[in-house]
């Protein structure tokens, strides 16, 4: 079984989870946006979700690749330094990682971007990598 993501980190994330990082981090962009707007839906979502991280973790884990790129890295490098475009720099996206550096993660636009989409960033990059082997 792929062990892709990591409840440990989920759970940090989980702490700003009345903004939905931690769902964002399971692939889940649609309910991360809805927490986003809605303090994790006034902070029902966001208690409840304690106790859903671990089927969280699992679903992730069955559906992402794991590979030489670490999903707990990058969502670490987004959540906390996204705006400096250093999560863009730990998956090889140079002129991206520049871009986001001088901008201000593109306005802050391409942060909320690479939220929806690191996931399959990361599985992406992680499935290359295998076929190439």
């Amino acid at each position: 079984m792929n062990d892709t993501h990591s409840k440990v980190v989920a759970y940090i994330l989980w702490i700003f989870g009345f903004m939905g990082a931690h769902r964002f981090y399971y692939g889940r962009p649609i309910s991360g946006t809805i927490y986003f707007f809605t303090l994790g839906l006034f902070l029902i979502g966001w208690f409840v979700d304690l106790f859903l991280i671990p089927s969280m973790d699992r679903a992730a884990d069955a559906n992402y690749v794991s590979g030489t790129t670490s999903y707990n890295f990058a969502w670490i490098l987004l959540t906390f330094l996204g705006v400096f475009g250093l999560h863009r720099f730990y998956l090889g996206k140079w002129l991206t990682g520049i871009l986001y550096l001088l901008t201000g993660g593109l306005f802050l636009l391409g942060v909320i971007y690479d939220y929806w989409t690191l996931n399959q960033q990361i599985n992406d990059k992680n499935s290359a990598l295998f076929s190439l082997r």
